[in-house]
Formats: C-alpha cells, sequence, structure tokens
C-alpha cells in the first residue's frame, strides 16, 4: 500500500516538459486567405549567390537553399519559410502587400516553448512593416517574456520575405 502511495504520489509531481507546438494553419489554407478571388500557382525564385549571402546576414548562420517557393498576384506575394527557434523549425507565412508586411502567420510550431508568437497581439506589431536599406524592419518588436529565440525568429523571417519581395521586383 505504501508502495503504491509513493508511486502515485511520485507520478502526480513529475512534472512533464511543457508541450507547446501544434499546427495552426494549413500553409495551403495561408494561400487560400491570402489571395482570397483566385489562388495562383506557385512560382520558384531562384537564388544567386549574392541573395544567398544577403538571407545569411540576416539569419545570422548558413542558408544553402538555391531556390525558394513563393506565390504572386499582381501586387502581392506570399512567402512560407521556416526558420529554427530553439532548436526546431518553425513554419511562418508571410503575405506581402507594396512591399509592407500585409499578415504574418505562425502555421506550425514545434517547439516546447514561445508559440506566444502566434497570437495576433504579437502578429499585429509587423502589420505594414517595411525593410530598411540595412535589412532592418522600420519598427522595432516587441519581445515576449519566455519566447526570446522565437521572436527572433520569427522577425528573421519577416525581414527575409521583405528583402525577397524586393528583389521579385528588381528582376525584372
Amino acid at each position: 500500500m505504501f508502495f503504491t502511495r509513493t508511486l502515485f504520489l511520485s507520478l502526480c509531481l513529475f512534472q512533464f516538459p511543457a508541450i507547446a507546438g501544434g499546427q495552426y494553419l494549413e500553409p495551403d489554407e495561408f494561400i487560400r486567405q491570402t489571395f482570397r478571388e483566385s489562388q495562383p500557382k506557385a512560382k520558384a525564385l531562384w537564388l544567386k549567390k549574392e541573395q544567398r549571402g544577403k538571407i545569411k546576414q540576416i539569419l545570422a548562420h548558413d542558408f544553402r537553399k538555391l531556390r525558394i517557393r513563393y506565390w504572386k498576384q499582381e501586387d502581392k506575394t506570399a512567402w512560407i519559410l521556416n526558420e529554427i527557434g530553439k532548436d526546431k523549425p518553425i513554419t511562418i507565412g508571410v503575405a506581402i502587400k507594396d512591399h509592407k508586411i500585409e499578415n504574418i502567420r505562425v502555421l506550425i510550431f514545434r517547439e516546447s516553448r514561445g508559440s506566444e508568437i502566434r497570437h495576433d497581439f504579437f502578429t499585429r506589431q509587423f502589420s505594414q512593416a517595411s525593410l530598411k536599406d540595412d535589412l532592418q524592419l522600420d519598427r522595432s518588436i516587441d519581445g515576449i517574456s519566455g519566447a526570446t529565440l522565437s521572436v527572433r525568429a520569427i522577425s528573421k523571417i519577416a525581414r527575409i520575405a521583405l528583402y525577397l519581395d524586393q528583389q521579385l521586383n528588381t528582376e525584372k
């Protein structure tokens, strides 16, 4: 009897790791919401060495992809990109119109902490943000206590999406 009580209490007091991850929005649904009328076909932006260097500068780590998928209709683009939070990738969708962020959403969050970045109170800070010449956002983004690495990840993705949107317009 003593053993079963001790075992039961031990299990009750055992702290399981926090599970915050989840899929909040399917990538296809993000594209449908971004382009309400007719959904454009996905295209690929083949990255030049200089562009990969700029992305590496934004990320502060290597970027090895040669192409990035995007969707474009008139003056609006959509990007679905991944960046590592603490240990695992966070999938983020960014919609850009007229070189400004129209919408940014956390689509899939795989980390154990920091999922607060998915909420509107946080993502609204990015609304209408643009990229300055030094590849920084034109505004500061307030952090979330305990989610520093997730905040950095979504901020980097916002900057990369804005940079890539600019690159589409310089290739013409």
